[in-house]
C-alpha cells in the first residue's frame, strides 16, 4: 500500500530528527510548516521530508494542508514533537487497508512524568464523552495518531482549520457511517512546550474551537462505510 504522513509542524527543530527517523520506510513524511521560526523547514528537507508551507495558523490549517498534498491512498496523522512514534503507524494502518475499519485512532496511553498533564487528560475525557452523546461512539481518546483513505478524508469536506479538526474529522466520520477503532499507543513526553495544553490562551481556544464543532448539525448518514 501507498502511504503519506503528515506531520503538522510549528516550531519542532528539537524533535523532528527522532520522528523522521522513525518514519516507516518506503512511507512518504509530508511536513507541514506552520510559520515555523527554528528552521524546521529547512531541517526537515535535508532530513528528506516532503515540505508544504501554509501560511495560515491552525492546526487544522496545517493537516489539510497535508491532505490536500498528499496523493497516496492511505494517508496518518502524526504529532511532529516526538510524543507519539510514526513507527507505530503500519500497525493502525493495516486495519483499514484490511477493511475491518475506515478511521483508527491512536488511544493516547502515557509513559512518562508530564506526558499529559492532568488538566489536559480531564479535558480529553469530558471531551470523550461529549463525543459519545453526539455520535454513539465509544472512544476515549481523541488523540492526533490516525489512519484513513485519503479520497474517503476528503469527501469529509473538513472545514475547520484551527483546533477542532480532529473533532470534525471523527464527527464527520461517525455521521457518514464509518467504522471507527482505536487502538492503543504510547504517549511520551513531548520535545519543548505545547503549543495548546502548555497555554491557557491555547487551551481556551481549542475548547472553543471544539465545542463549535460539536455544535453543528448532524449531516445526513454516508451509507455503508
Amino acid at each position: 500500500m501507498t502511504v503519506d504522513v503528515v506531520l503538522p509542524c510549528l516550531d519542532e527543530a528539537e524533535a523532528l530528527p527522532w520522528v523522521l527517523a522513525r518514519v516507516p520506510a518506503g512511507w512518504r513524511a509530508i511536513v507541514v510548516d506552520n510559520g515555523s521560526s527554528d528552521g524546521s523547514a529547512a531541517l526537515a528537507a535535508d532530513l528528506g521530508a516532503t515540505v508544504v508551507h501554509e501560511p495560515r495558523r491552525g492546526f487544522g490549517a496545517a493537516c489539510h494542508a497535508g491532505l490536500t498534498a498528499a496523493d497516496a491512498e492511505f494517508v496518518c496523522f502524526c504529532d511532529c514533537d516526538a510524543s507519539l512514534d510514526p513507527g507505530l503507524l503500519p500497525g493502525l494502518a493495516l486495519s483499514v487497508a484490511d477493511g475491518s475499519a475506515d478511521l483508527v485512532l491512536g488511544r493516547r496511553r502515557p509513559t512518562g512524568r508530564g506526558a499529559w498533564p492532568a488538566h489536559a487528560r480531564a479535558g480529553n475525557l469530558a471531551l470523550s464523552w461529549l463525543v459519545r452523546r453526539r455520535t454513539g461512539l465509544l472512544l476515549h481518546d481523541l488523540g492526533p495518531m490516525r489512519v484513513a483513505r485519503r479520497e474517503a478524508l476528503l469527501e469529509l469536506g473538513l472545514s475547520d482549520r484551527r483546533s477542532g479538526y480532529p473533532l470534525q474529522m471523527v464527527v464527520r466520520a461517525a455521521d457518514a457511517g464509518w467504522r471507527v477503532r482505536e487502538t492503543d499507543v504510547p504517549y511520551r513526553p513531548r520535545a519543548g512546550r505545547s503549543k495548546v495544553t502548555g497555554t491557557w490562551k491555547g487551551t481556551w481556544q481549542a475548547v472553543h474551537d471544539m465545542r463549535r464543532v460539536l455544535d453543528e448539525p448532524a449531516a445526513s448518514g454516508g451509507g455503508d462505510r
